[in-house]
């Protein structure tokens, strides 16, 4: 794979900063998004990270795996019987309700959270999409059709984990909604940025270093 033509990440679920600083940075001509892989366990793939007053709190998409730990991506489903999406869209709601551009960016975001999907990977990336689309990250992404071994520096797939150090080192601080009582938290889930920083998130996103 040419670095400077493709990239290939995981699919992720109102990714982290890092993952969208990686699309917004990117001279790939093609972003390839795994949808081969055997799913991982606790992975950025169904789970994001957003700020409340009690600090950092992960949002989980409960899956169900029909051929087990063998199941590839793909075929991986949402179990909507939990209701997580009204969870997880209340835990939203309470966290960033007072944030500058909260309402600004709700009307985009909150069909995504009605429990309509009921594939992960399909979830994934149109909210990804949708996300890129309204910071104007010009980018193509495209789904694997095979399998591909991790052995070059353009796979990411395996790098932004939530079990690992961030990808980027140097986040510049920002305002958080519950900055005057918490330390700066970086590297939280696009929301975080996208609702505190509004039109200025993609400008953000390439001073990553």
């Amino acid at each position: 794979m040419d670095t400077n033509k493709e990239m290939l990440l995981a699919s992720s679920y109102c990714g982290p900063a890092s993952y969208f600083a990686l699309l917004a940075k990117s001279t790939a001509d093609t972003v390839w998004i795994e949808q081969m892989e055997t799913y991982p366990k606790q992975s950025w793939r169904n789970r994001c990270t957003i700020l409340t007053p009690q600090g950092k709190l992960d949002l989980i998409i409960p899956v169900k795996k029909p051929m087990g730990n063998h199941t590839p991506i793909h075929l991986v489903s949402i179990d909507n019987s939990s209701l997580w999406f009204l969870n997880h869209w209340r835990a939203i709601t309470s966290a960033y309700n007072a944030s500058p551009y909260f309402l600004y960016y709700r009307d985009e975001i909150e069909p995504f959270f009605q429990g309509i999907y009921t594939n992960l990977l399909e979830l994934n990336l149109q909210l990804t999409q949708m996300l890129l689309k309204t910071l104007k990250i010009n980018v193509k992404l495209r789904l694997t059709q095979e399998f591909l071994p991790p052995d070059s520096t353009s796979d990411l797939r395996y790098r932004l984990s939530p079990k690992k150090t961030t990808y980027f080192s140097h986040f510049p601080e920002y305002n958080q909604v519950f900055g005057d009582t918490q330390p700066f938290h970086p590297d939280l889930s696009l929301l975080d940025i996208l609702f505190n920083l509004g039109p200025e998130t993609k400008s953000y996103l390439l001073s990553l270093k």
